[in-house]
């Protein structure tokens, strides 16, 4: 049953690195998972089917948040972003890469507004981008350390949300942290994903790489200009902010993010920033841009249901710590490939830790490990494969953004890239981590 996990996920990677539909990746690795767990086509159907509900609510958002981001670029505000960052980067490349860095970071705590930034900025800066030459891998990797670095380091926004999972499960377990403690914890990890991000932007991606040359696989995107005309502040851009404003106060009140994106568009119609004739094209456009990112979560959250049901990833543990009693290191090391392979076929760090917690707590304490240890581990093995999967929104959402124009594919330019920069570090100054606390 222990194989029904690797095998599983390697059939989404293989088949997701051949380019076939994440979605249909998902589906045939959910169902090889549960057929190798002795379940029938069936009941494999009927357990995939009932799991995927457990991303509703984030499926709902995106679609939700898609319309309004779609509303957002109907107005043309994002038009002075775009000749700010402009005129504030000047043209070079780091700046304009640790901005977006910047900004991503900003949306999981002080903004939490998530990957919601990303189709309302990202597109309008396409031109941009391709008249600097810019490899838009390295836009992908500033893009996803901004959406996970700060949540894995930082108890704040949705870092505090990730933070008290680690505590509340490794609470049900015996062992009580506080939120500071389990943060101190993830400081050494984290640095792993900033070494990453720079040997990324100033190492493997500094060549130019020119898209006018590359053949889009999608629709032409529609910002192939930069309008150099310049941003004139109307009543319509007042009325988004209000919007803007409203639906970041109700999601942060209500800590739910379809209240506050719903919020959000209605009121984009309501103060008529965009007019209500128009609202059939933008909720088409919404869609069009989140609505594959929305079945794609809903498909992850059935494989994880269907790994979890099974006892697969309960069997994975116990059977690669059992044979090495004694050996903190290998323990550590195995305990860590666990989490990059769970999370990897889920594609949730937030999901992922409850399933791990329950498991690594006994395993790791039995080897001698500390209680800081232990949170470096569970956070560590969470967080990771996040960046590298192809069912992450960590990575759906800045390719989202970036292939507007057809010219940027989701696993080569996206997850592959965020792989090797964010789960090798992170990998790697984790292990380290729970050997040294």
């Amino acid at each position: 049953m222990a194989s029904a996990v690797i095998i599983s996920v390697l059939i989404l990677t293989i088949l997701s690195l051949l380019k076939v539909n994440v979605l249909v990746a998902l589906v045939i690795s959910a169902f090889s998972a549960g057929l190798m767990a002795d379940l029938s086509l069936a009941e494999t159907v009927e357990m995939f089917v009932k799991n995927m509900g457990g991303n509703a609510n984030t499926a709902l958002s995106y679609i939700l948040l898609g319309g309004f981001a779609a509303a957002i670029a109907y107005t043309g505000i994002t038009k002075g972003i775009v000749q700010f960052l402009r005129k504030a980067v000047k043209g070079k490349r780091g700046f304009m890469l640790i901005a977006i860095a910047i900004i991503a970071s900003l949306s999981q705590n002080a903004v939490p507004v998530h990957i919601a930034f990303i189709p309302i900025l990202i597109p309008p800066l396409i031109a941009l981008f391709d008249k600097m030459k810019l490899d838009r891998r390295a836009v992908a990797t500033s893009l996803t350390f901004g959406l996970k670095a700060p949540y894995v380091m930082l108890p704040v926004g949705f870092g505090l949300i990730f933070h008290e999972t680690i505590q509340d499960s490794m609470a049900n377990s015996g062992i009580e942290l506080s939120v500071r403690e389990i943060a101190s914890s993830m400081i050494i990890p984290g640095l792993g994903m900033v070494v990453g991000l720079f040997i990324a932007i100033f190492m493997t991606y500094r060549k130019q790489r020119d898209y006018s040359q590359i053949q889009p696989e999608g629709q032409p995107t529609e910002f192939d200009d930069i309008d150099d005309q310049p941003f004139k502040f109307e009543k319509i851009h007042l009325m988004t902010l209000i919007a803007i404003l409203a639906a970041l106060v109700v999601q942060i009140v209500t800590e739910e993010m379809v209240l506050g994106a719903l919020t959000g568009l209605v009121l984009m119609f309501v103060l008529v920033a965009v007019p209500f004739k128009e609202s059939e094209q933008v909720m088409s456009k919404g869609i069009s841009m989140m609505g594959m990112i929305a079945f794609i979560m809903l498909a992850a959250s059935g494989f994880g249901g269907v790994l979890q049901k099974t006892g697969s990833v309960e069997a994975l543990v116990n059977a690669s710590s059992g044979m090495l009693e004694g050996q903190k290191a290998l323990v550590a090391f195995i305990l860590l490939l666990v989490g990059l392979v769970v999370t990897m076929g889920i594609g949730t760090s937030f999901g992922t830790i409850p399933i791990l917690a329950v498991l690594f707590v006994p395993i790791a304490s039995q080897a001698g490990f500390s209680p800081l240890a232990i949170a470096a581990l569970i956070g560590t093995a969470g967080a990771l494969g996040d960046a590298g999967s192809p069912a992450s929104d960590s990575t759906l959402g800045p390719t989202a953004g970036l292939n507007v124009d057809g010219k940027h594919n989701h696993i080569w330019d996206t997850v592959v890239p965020t792989f090797i920069h964010f789960n090798i570090p992170l990998f790697i100054f984790g292990w380290i981590a729970s050997l040294i606390l």
